[in-house]
């Protein structure tokens, strides 16, 4: 059987491959993400925006993000997850590069809804595709070490901010941002379509040809296919999302989508205001390249951990205790007295957290069978993104209304425990289980 072939291969190149592909394509959008936080100040000077037009510079990219994650995650299951994947890196590759000749705030308000756009739609796509390709064994850990190249993506913006903006001006971080439309060339070369997907589909000479492709590079003893084919195209689903709230998967909708809205709310709540929170509070330390640097580099053992405890204790407890450890250190954050505690725990919060998101792209394609994988995880990180839109004019809210920072983060320590209590009651483990497992639990329960 080609699943059976594809789930016996032997952990190699191509795997090791495929997660750099798609972790360019986290890495990238990342700094992107990144870049944008660190040229709105200077757009602010240059342009005399008021603050309510650089806080709707921010949320237009997010909304971009929601509806992104949504119709891509949609069509990735009827068009394929590497076109879906490639298309939506040249779209907000080339609105990027728009952003760099905006006339007027309201063309740029257009260029980063597309890059949003691009953004949201790329990374639920990559997940998918990498899931449906990693070794049962592994495929939380290559997951979360897919999710870390967004850290290393942080960092690289955060460079570029501090060694070639004060140089060239803002236009050049998004000239950069415009370069990983070269990338598509890589992913053409180098990424093949999800197997799982092809077989899905009916396609079942292009995945056979894929599979002996692989045996072939990874010095496995290949033989030919038996003509007889049996079982493996399994389209039993209608593509909407109210497929996602039948009894079969009822429960588990409900729980990625809380755990999605709470990660993202507190995650662009804290991050996006914490400068200026912090800042005004007195710590002048944040306003430095040594606090951005701790504060990103940080992130990457918080992956690294995350992947290894994902295929130990598995996935469920890995992101609630991530999620009740991100809670207690934004309480301690929002109650820091000095410097140094404010870097310890700040950095000990960007820990948690990263570890969190990189659980939960690991988690979310698992729990749901492959005709409608790429929906699901599209729309649990589309309503995600309502609650990264919501955090930050909330904070605003309570900045004006004379909210000390320790109350903020109080907010936020309480949303991260909810969210971990929710996911231990309401969560299945998946660890160590085939996606072909997956699936046909599911078809039992669904006609």
């Amino acid at each position: 059987m080609v699943l059976e072939r594809l789930e016996n291969l032997p952990v190699g190149s191509f795997h090791y491959k495929l997660l750099v592909v798609t972790g360019l394509g986290w890495l990238f959008d990342s700094m992107d993400t990144g870049l944008i936080s660190f040229v709105l100040p200077i757009l602010a000077r240059d342009w005399g925006l008021t603050p309510e037009q650089v806080g709707w510079i921010g949320s237009i990219g997010l909304i971009g993000m929601a509806l992104g994650a949504v119709l891509a995650g949609t069509i990735a299951d009827h068009f394929g997850r590497k076109n879906v994947f490639a298309a939506t890196v040249i779209l907000y590759s080339a609105a990027t590069g728009l952003c760099a000749v905006a006339w007027s705030y309201e063309s740029l308000l257009v260029f980063r809804f597309f890059v949003g756009f691009g953004l949201g739609g790329e990374l639920p796509v990559a997940a998918t595709l990498m899931s449906e390709y990693a070794p049962s064994a592994l495929r939380g850990r290559f997951i979360v070490l897919l999710e870390s190249f967004w850290g290393v993506g942080w960092l690289v913006a955060a460079l570029i901010s501090y060694i070639l903006i004060p140089k060239f001006g803002w236009h050049i971080a998004f000239i950069i941002g415009a370069l990983p439309a070269l990338y598509v060339f890589l992913i053409r070369l180098h990424m093949p379509e999800s197997i799982r997907y092809l077989l899905s589909k009916g396609r079942i000479d292009e995945a056979r040809q894929i599979i002996l492709t692989l045996e072939k590079k990874l010095h496995v003893p290949s033989r030919p296919f038996d003509d007889e084919f049996v079982g493996e195209a399994t389209p039993i689903f209608k593509l909407n999302v109210l497929t996602l709230w039948k009894k079969t998967f009822r429960t588990r909708t409900l729980m990625l989508w809380i755990a999605w809205f709470g990660i993202v709310f507190s995650y662009y709540g804290i991050f996006m205001w914490l400068p200026s929170i912090v800042f005004a509070q007195g710590f002048e330390v944040v306003k430095t390249f040594e606090y951005v640097l701790i504060m990103t580099l940080a992130q990457l053992p918080g992956y690294f951990s995350a992947a290894i405890l994902v295929d130990v204790i598995g996935r469920r407890y890995t992101l609630s205790i991530f999620l009740m450890m991100s809670g207690v250190c934004s309480y301690y954050f929002g109650n820091a007295t000095a410097s140094y505690e404010l870097l310890g725990w700040g950095a000990a919060m960007s820990f948690f957290n990263l570890g969190a998101w990189g659980v939960i792209y690991a988690y979310t394609p698992e729990l749901y069978p492959t005709a409608i994988r790429a929906l699901g995880s599209g729309w649990a990180a589309g309503f995600g993104r309502i609650g990264g839109m919501l955090a930050p004019m909330l904070v605003g809210v309570l900045l004006v209304g004379g909210a000390q920072m320790n109350l903020i983060f109080m907010m936020f320590a309480s949303v991260f425990v909810i969210v971990s209590i929710i996911v231990l009651a309401l969560g299945i483990e998946s660890k160590r289980k085939s996606l072909e497992e997956i699936d046909a639990s599911f078809k039992t329960e669904t006609t």
